[in-house]
């Protein structure tokens, strides 16, 4: 191991490829159905589940009208305090809540009705009326939905903005963009709330009907489907090149990636190589890899997968502890291109 280390950094960049060229060239001809008996690189292997979000009573069916929203006002036998525009006009029929969240009617003036629901706001314009009208019958209805956005992102067929007239599970919201595009990269699909990525497995949802990803989606949230044609794998540590790299449609295994950042002419442990691995949003694992035993032969390049973190150490690192520290400041920078998993259990504690 001692002889091994001393080795340049290009020399060992060399030593990789020739070690992986080596071992096509051995695989290449072997008849069909052989079993070659090799050793694991892999020395530890742990398997991480986050647990799905909590489930939440249905949310109330009663809308709550907002900022944006356009609403009709109808006072019976009282045309002249609805505030509609003539039929035939480019005027918006009816009344937009303002930035203040009120409505402006003829003679009412302003009126509050933002987070109220309908039948509030009615109460709100008949109390309001009473010293024009005796005993008002008012009625309101939202004529146009603009307060409670939901923002579909990525490789729906209809991406943009929806807004919400009513409550909607993950499901439900889904659908709204008309499903998604042979290339979605359900793996790394996400749904975030505010600055906070949720706990959602779309892919368990879709593919396994997993009732329980099916959350009730909130004002504001964000479904974002990455596609699976810019695929990357990142390697950091000791390394002259940290950072991200192609993963090509081909293939990636962990020789190929190691020589494409370049070991440090000096200070690098190759026993204790750390890859954390996204299986879904809420899945993955944390590997210790040998990968002496694959320079020599030992064991068979490991395949790396889309979005693996590749660590290679300074030196042997007591626990995982150790190497996340190590290595958060820079999955903070880079957070907006990781997998869910990665953001969620190491990102948002």
């Amino acid at each position: 191991m001692k002889e091994l280390l001393r080795i340049s950094g290009k020399n060992l960049v060399l030593l990789c490829t020739l070690t992986l060229l080596a071992g096509c060239a051995a695989y290449a001809d072997l008849p069909h159905g052989t079993v070659k008996e090799t050793g694991s690189a892999v020395v530890e292997r742990e398997s991480v589940v986050l647990a799905p979000e909590k489930p939440e009573a249905p949310p109330s069916l009663d809308y709550v009208i907002g900022i944006g929203d356009v609403v009709l006002v109808t006072v019976a036998g009282k045309p002249e305090f609805s505030g509609i525009a003539p039929t035939g006009t480019s005027k918006v029929q009816g009344s937009r809540v303002d930035g203040s969240g009120n409505i402006h009617l003829p003679l009412l003036g302003a009126v509050r009705i933002a987070g109220s629901t309908v039948s509030q706001a009615c109460e709100k314009l008949q109390e309001s009326l009473q010293k024009y009208v005796r005993e008002p019958w008012v009625m309101v209805e939202v004529a146009e939905y603009h307060s409670q956005p939901l923002y579909l992102l990525g490789q729906f067929k209809n991406a943009g903005t929806y807004y919400l007239d009513r409550p909607l599970t993950l499901v439900q919201g889904i659908s709204l963009g008309n499903g998604f595009d042979p290339a979605a990269n359900l793996r790394g699909a996400r749904v975030s709330r505010g600055e906070r990525i949720m706990r959602v497995d779309l892919a368990d949802l879709l593919l396994n009907g997993d009732s329980r990803q099916n959350i009730w989606l909130l004002p504001g949230d964000t479904i974002y489907i990455p596609d699976n044609r810019n695929q990357q794998v990142f390697v950091f540590g000791a390394v002259k090149k940290p950072g991200p790299q192609p993963f090509p449609t081909t293939g990636l295994n962990l020789a190929q990636a190691i020589a494409g950042a370049d070991f440090r002419d000096t200070g690098f442990d190759v026993r204790h190589v750390r890859i954390i691995r996204s299986l879904s949003a809420t899945r993955g694992e944390l590997l210790v890899v040998d990968f002496e035993k694959i320079l020599r032969g030992e064991a068979v390049p490991l395949q790396l997968q889309e979005g693996d973190i590749v660590f290679v150490p300074k030196s042997s690192f007591g626990s995982w502890n150790d190497v996340i520290a190590e290595i958060l400041p820079t999955l903070q920078t880079i957070s907006a291109i990781l997998q869910p998993f990665v953001s969620i259990k190491f990102l948002s504690q």
